[in-house]
């Protein structure tokens, strides 16, 4: 009966107080949207990466010149690398161990494709590939063929094109056997891809893969390759790595004291890039956020001063028939509390939506507020879900409640009844 007493008595604090009210709740719900919202919206992002990076094949790992992402200003001594050239991966192909399979690639900028008077847009990524780059690229045929090693040797102009292409030059009809334009050179179609979807707000259908000599060729050989190589099984992973570096060192004649002047990555390392990225995001928008809410926690204080003045003469009526100050104190902690946790469910609801906004945008499942599986904010020795990130929200806002209420309540609970009584 004293907490329905207590809801009740809040509902009609807020009710009484309109404006100043509705300013407080929207401290404490901006606060906890910004929480909830922005950690619901990368977590799901985070989840679309995981799920859907996959940029190279199982068991593979990437050799190239400089880092996938960079931070901060430029690294001078990383720009002035020696480019991984084609001489350098047919050795390391020939020393390699512990590999299944393994592939130099180029990529040759965004250009535009020709089908007679149809075009696409000049943002197709056309790649350089040996036949082997389809296994570790994780590129998968849907129609035709591969490129074939004596088409790599002879530079034959073929290419296998992406489902972007497709739609945009051969809508009605079947591409294999045709021929498109690539900056006016002719390119016979062997082979279509699968349809990989999009990343980042790009899209990865949007390719057109040509025999990697036939690339050089065309584009310009003073460039940096790419080496992938997909070991034999998991196992031998780790081991392969630390081969290849070592391999990689003696062939590009690195000094023992020095720095490696290559970088190798994998899926992993680019989920752990973006989640450290997205980590720092996390912890920015907490701290403010946490701000946010100590800024709502004054107004809450100030409208329970506000009611304490207000309920003067209430309070002394309590106190005289029999009420005590733990009584009082109570019951202006609880409105307190429960004031702070009606704008944090506000917050918690609005969050939420937004977190599954994002999960349309991105065609993932959406992120309910119960989901105890699902990872958005991964601290030491804390994982939160949405649920516990929910839970987490409605502590914090009892504590803000709590420590904000605190002044008001032992105000309220120290009035002395008989000039509370006489209190106009």
């Amino acid at each position: 009966m004293q907490l329905q007493e207590s809801f009740s008595l809040a509902i009609s604090t807020i009710k009484g107080s309109k404006l100043r009210s509705t300013l407080t709740l929207l401290g404490i719900s901006v606060g906890v949207f910004s929480i909830i919202g922005v950690m619901s919206s990368l977590g799901v992002l985070q989840n679309a990466i995981e799920s859907s990076l996959s940029e190279l094949g199982s068991n593979t790992f990437q050799i190239q010149k400089f880092d996938v992402v960079e931070f901060g200003p430029p690294d001078l001594n990383k720009r002035n690398r020696k480019n991984i050239t084609f001489e350098d991966g047919e050795e390391f192909i020939e020393r390699m161990k512990f590999a299944k399979s393994i592939a130099l690639e180029s990529w040759f900028g965004q250009k535009q494709i020709v089908n007679g008077k149809k075009s696409t847009n000049p943002n197709i990524s056309i790649t350089g590939e040996m036949p082997e780059g389809f296994i570790t690229n994780n590129f998968n045929l849907e129609t035709g063929r591969i490129f074939t090693n004596d088409e790599l040797r002879y530079s034959n102009n073929v290419t296998v094109i992406g489902k972007q292409v497709i739609d945009k030059l051969f809508p009605f009809e079947d591409p294999i056997g045709k021929e498109i334009k690539i900056e006016g050179i002719k390119y016979k179609v062997i082979g279509t891809l699968k349809s990989k979807g999009g990343l980042f707000g790009g899209n990865q259908d949007n390719i057109a893969l040509i025999p990697l000599t036939t690339g050089l060729n065309q584009f310009g050989s003073e460039r940096s390759l790419n080496i992938m190589v997909q070991t034999e099984s998991r196992e031998t992973y780790d081991e392969a790595i630390e081969y290849a570096k070592s391999l990689m060192r003696i062939i590009r004649e690195v000094p023992f004291d020095a720095e490696d002047d290559f970088v190798i990555f994998s899926n992993e390392t680019m989920i752990k890039e973006f989640n450290d990225l997205t980590f720092i995001i996390k912890i920015g928008v907490l701290g403010i956020s946490c701000i946010a809410l100590l800024a709502a926690g004054i107004g809450i204080m100030n409208i329970m001063l506000v009611s304490v003045t207000e309920r003067t003469k209430e309070i002394g009526i309590r106190k005289a028939i029999g009420a005590t100050k733990k009584h009082v104190l109570t019951q202006f902690l609880t409105e307190s509390v429960i004031f702070s946790q009606i704008g944090g469910v506000i917050g918690i609801i609005g969050g939420t939506i937004l977190g599954n906004i994002v999960s349309v945008i991105m065609g993932v499942p959406l992120l309910m507020p119960w989901d105890t599986t699902t990872s958005i904010l991964q601290i030491p020795y804390l994982n939160l879900t949405p649920l516990g990130m929910n839970i987490l929200a409605i502590v914090f806002c009892s504590f803000i409640g709590i420590l904000f209420g605190v002044y008001p309540a032992w105000k309220a609970a120290n009035l002395d009844p008989i000039e509370a009584l006489r209190y106009e």
